[in-house]
């Protein structure tokens, strides 16, 4: 199925693009405030809660307007969207900088290629498989750089944000086949309706009402969180639900070409350190990205449709 969009259309999405990059790539400084004071599991399920929270009015006015068949994917976005990324990206940050999590977050438009070709039998070429095998390798290689810039034992928390990067991925396609007549409030206030309320119980099953109580510097942990659950989740899934419904679901997570930008200066800001090995395997995603697009699946409006 194929579709064109206008040039006013095509400058929105361009200008969605730049917003969502600094929203999200100001996420992972956040993260890291946030686990000054909260654990990761704290992090993550007061980010969906906050999110939840924000968007509860718009879900109730939706509620009674869902076919009852869109519910599991609706609960399968809330949960690899939502739940598992957010818990995925605190704990990772407790051994990664913040700023090499932006740099890994790169990886989203590679696996939402890849979930689309396996999944939804996407046709693919030679250049997308290029792509994948070049930012895969760079993916491999950040594995190995060790916290002086050289290379050292194997880092398995990098793979954490890889798997948060497939949750990504899988939901978005996800998003584009099976939700597209929903409009982007929909999908993501009632998302975050079946992943909000389970966060919360667990929130409060940790020590999270004790450390309310007299932990020092928590409510300034609290804060960073909900700036992150509001402005990164909420809002971010408003915006960036919209761009795949205007676009396509490659052109939308291509917005991880900037985020790790945004995310690379603000660990510059907060004495972060970067090495050159790092910067490599950032040039690697970004070709690989760059090869996995490069047959025309940008703003040139192709639906990923199922053959």
């Amino acid at each position: 199925m194929r579709y064109r969009i206008t040039k006013n259309e095509k400058t929105l999405a361009w200008l969605i693009l730049i917003i969502l990059s600094l929203i999200w790539g100001s996420s992972f400084i956040l993260i890291k405030k946030g686990l000054a004071g909260l654990s990761p599991l704290q992090v993550g399920t007061l980010r969906i809660s906050f999110a939840f929270l924000f968007t509860f009015p718009f879900a109730i006015k939706y509620l009674g307007k869902i076919p009852s068949g869109k519910w599991k994917f609706l609960f399968f976005t809330g949960l690899f969207s939502n739940f598992l990324p957010a818990v995925l990206f605190a704990v990772a940050q407790t051994k990664l900088e913040s700023s090499l999590t932006g740099i890994l977050n790169a990886l989203s438009p590679l696996f939402t290629l890849l979930i689309a070709v396996l999944v939804f039998n996407l046709r693919f070429s030679k250049a997308q498989v290029t792509g994948l095998i070049t930012g895969f390798i760079g993916t491999i290689g950040l594995s190995f750089v060790n916290s002086e810039g050289g290379l050292g034992n194997f880092n398995a928390y990098v793979w954490l944000i890889v798997l948060a990067t497939l949750c990504y991925a899988v939901s978005l396609n996800f998003i584009k086949i099976y939700l597209s007549e929903l409009n982007s409030v929909m999908i993501t206030s009632l998302a975050l309706l079946t992943a909000g309320p389970p966060a919360l119980v667990i929130l409060f099953l940790t020590d999270f009402p004790a450390k309310l109580a007299g932990t020092p510097g928590v409510y300034e942990s609290i804060g960073y969180v909900a700036i992150l659950g509001v402005m990164g989740t909420a809002v971010a899934l408003l915006l960036y639900t919209k761009l795949i419904h205007m676009t396509n679901a490659i052109f939308a997570s291509s917005v991880t070409y900037l985020v790790p930008v945004v995310a690379i200066l603000w660990g510059v800001i907060d004495n972060e350190k970067l090495y050159p090995l790092h910067f490599a395997g950032l040039a690697l995603i970004l070709t690989g990205i760059y090869f996995s697009n490069k047959t025309g699946n940008t703003v040139n409006g192709d639906k990923i449709s199922k053959h």
